[in-house]
């Protein structure tokens, strides 16, 4: 069999399979006319949706990422305090260099 036709085969089967979906109907033409952008059709939850897709809250002085090459036994005493060595890191940098925080 061609690939071709497997792929026209595979899109028959799957077609059948949505046409026999009582639970997911083919939308109508008439149903289709009627149909309103989300942000319309509900705007508080479109806003509250729009307004926790980007994650976290910007921070006003976000860290920035670098590429460092370390001693391996300075890294490891860092890694040695368990969880959250990269900001004992950051503190300690921070303190080498007279910022405080």
């Amino acid at each position: 069999m061609t690939k071709k036709r497997q792929l026209d085969t595979e899109e028959t089967r799957i077609q059948r399979m949505i046409a026999s979906d009582p639970d997911a109907p083919e939308a109508t033409d008439a149903q289709l006319a009627q149909a309103r952008p989300f942000t319309e059709a509900f705007p508080v939850l479109a806003e509250a949706m729009r307004r926790s897709a980007g994650g976290r809250p910007k921070l006003d002085a976000p860290k920035m990422s670098v590429s460092l090459r370390l001693d391996q036994d300075v890294v490891a005493r860092f890694k040695a305090g368990g969880p959250g060595w990269q900001s004992r890191m950051n503190r300690a940098l921070r303190e080498a260099v007279g910022l405080s925080g």
